[in-house]
């Protein structure tokens, strides 16, 4: 077994452990075992249970997000301050301001993609199960923590006719598969996939960024990421089983949800959907609602401009030395 294999072995169990405690309760309560629809079922309990898990971390995903649309103000000012000074004790002292602002904001620039890079594993140990439950068939062995039988079971399910295990490129060829149907319903959800995850960003984009935010290098690297990560997952998606899709299809519609529930309730400072929040609490005449990451604390306030006083003068003394030159 491969190095990447071997990290996704116990990710393919615990995966393939969720999805099968899901089939066994839904059949438990009279949905039919070998139908498609009871595993389609199955796969969007998975998620539920991921993304459920996941919500501590979504937390912490939206304050480092805020923190460094807050903070580009800041750093814009700071590399201007620095800007052209290539000597060890500047780029000593900006490192410094720069931790010192990250601290101040509560964020830093990994913070914003822990969901993702968490949720990656359990994705591509689903890859693995679904796209390899055809040749386990054939091998007459399990897969993960599905049994040979569990995997013959799901192998031979379909919904609209189309196999979850088939894919837009590999589906003609299954038993009792109608390419026509998998080609179209993999379109379906490959179009519902990539369009769900482009409205989600497009609305943290349109309503939940302020105007400093807005005109950041940040904010242009956002826009650029909005149009390709659509496109890298479109692309992808014509290799992924149909089983696949309907995951990362249910997870994008979470995710847009989540994004919809904390742009209208904790919206970023400064951005349109925190002036409507504003407008909607004083029309019921209530007071303005703190914000989710919004607070500036006077001591991280202090110990940054503390980390400034310190910089400027551990610089001058260098400056000193340059003039008696």
């Amino acid at each position: 077994m491969d190095i990447f294999g071997t990290i996704l072995a116990p990710f393919k169990w615990l995966v393939s452990a969720i999805m099968l405690g899901f089939h066994d309760g839904l059949s438990f309560i009279g949905l039919p075992p070998e139908n498609g629809w009871t595993w389609t079922l199955s796969i969007i309990g998975l998620v539920l249970v991921i993304r459920a898990a996941l919500i501590p971390v979504f937390v912490k995903q939206i304050k480092a997000q805020r923190g460094m649309q807050l903070l580009q103000p800041d750093l814009k000012k700071m590399q201007a301050k620095y800007k052209g000074k290539t000597d060890q004790l500047s780029r000593q002292a900006m490192a410094q301001e720069q931790m010192a602002l990250y601290k101040k904001h509560g964020t830093n620039p990994f913070s914003a993609c822990l969901p993702m890079l968490i949720q990656m594993p359990f994705f591509f140990a689903l890859f693995q199960v679904l796209s390899g439950i055809t040749q386990a068939r054939q091998s007459g062995i399990g897969i993960g923590a599905l049994s040979h039988d569990q995997v013959v079971q799901f192998d031979e399910s379909s919904i609209f006719g189309a196999p979850l295990s088939a894919s837009l490129l590999h589906g003609g060829g299954l038993p009792g598969s109608d390419q026509t149907i998998v080609w179209v319903l993999s379109i379906v959800m490959i179009l519902a996939m990539t369009a769900s995850q482009f409205i989600t960003q497009k609305q943290i984009m349109a309503k939940n960024m302020s105007e400093e935010a807005m005109a950041s290098p940040f904010m242009r690297q956002q826009k650029m990421m909005l149009y390709i990560l659509p496109l890298v997952f479109g692309v992808g998606g014509i290799n992924f089983p149909i089983g696949v899709l309907i995951y990362w299809t249910t997870t994008n519609l979470w995710t847009m949800g989540q994004q919809f529930f904390v742009i209208r309730r904790m919206p970023t400072p400064g951005s349109p959907a925190a002036k409507a929040l504003a407008e909607r609490r004083a029309a019921k005449g209530l007071p303005s609602h703190p914000l989710l990451g919004g607070k500036k604390d006077a001591d991280v306030a202090a110990e940054v401009a503390a980390v400034e006083v310190k910089a400027q003068q551990r610089i001058q003394p260098q400056r000193k030395n340059r003039k008696k030159k």
